[in-house]
């Protein structure tokens, strides 16, 4: 979803990631330096927007620690609806706005103590992940423990493919599939097992 959202929101901005901030730093940086106040205004907005999309999903997570990851995703798919309907109507940059709320908001779905335990919008610490442990199985570690970590980074590529040629058939309405994509992974959080209940080990006891 990640993926997809961000090639998006790329492409219309024509260079400017809405869930890669690291990116968008550099940018933001090469423009402080060469004095391009378009890159600052343009990168500075989107930063500052994802940040407040980053607040948004980690004070969501705190409203029901038993719910938490399905109520991040329900804030995330509000805001991808929402996106849908202002690009719809012809508000498009505000729509980006939108979406790059909900990248950031994306980043709390995965939280293990109020920390964010996988990233899900940005891919350079999972390659390092990655090749720390292909290093770890060139010296007698575990052969394939960097497997989860390519799935996870081919996960993103993927759905960034999937965004790329929705934006060139479909333009902005491409949107409503990542949109109804939130959606069903809302409903699905619905039926695993609670942050709590994984961290007890198991169910909860029945009451006698």
């Amino acid at each position: 979803m990640a993926g997809y959202v961000d090639a998006v929101g790329f492409l219309k901005l024509g260079g400017v990631f809405i869930a890669f901030m690291s990116g968008n730093s550099t940018e933001l940086g090469a423009g402080l330096g060469t004095g391009r106040g378009v890159e600052l205004i343009r990168c500075g907005l989107v930063i500052l927007t994802f940040l407040a999309g980053v607040v948004a999903g980690a004070l969501a997570a705190r409203l029901d620690r038993g719910r938490d990851r399905q109520t991040v995703l329900a804030v995330e798919s509000a805001l991808l609806l929402i996106a849908s309907l202002l690009q719809m109507y012809g508000h498009e940059m505000t729509a980006i706005s939108v979406m790059t709320l909900a990248m950031g908001v994306e980043n709390g779905v995965f939280q293990r103590h109020g920390e964010v335990s996988t990233a899900l919008t940005y891919m350079t610490g999972t390659l390092v992940k990655m090749g720390q442990e292909m290093a770890s199985a060139l010296t007698g570690g575990p052969r394939f423990g960097w497997a989860t970590h390519f799935l996870h980074w081919a996960a993103f590529v993927a759905g960034a493919v999937a965004g790329g040629a929705g934006y060139h058939r479909f333009g902005m309405q491409a949107i409503w599939a990542a949109a109804i994509w939130a959606a069903c992974a809302t409903l699905a959080a619905g039926w695993q097992p609670t942050n709590e209940t994984r961290s007890a080990g198991g169910p909860p006891a029945a009451a006698p």
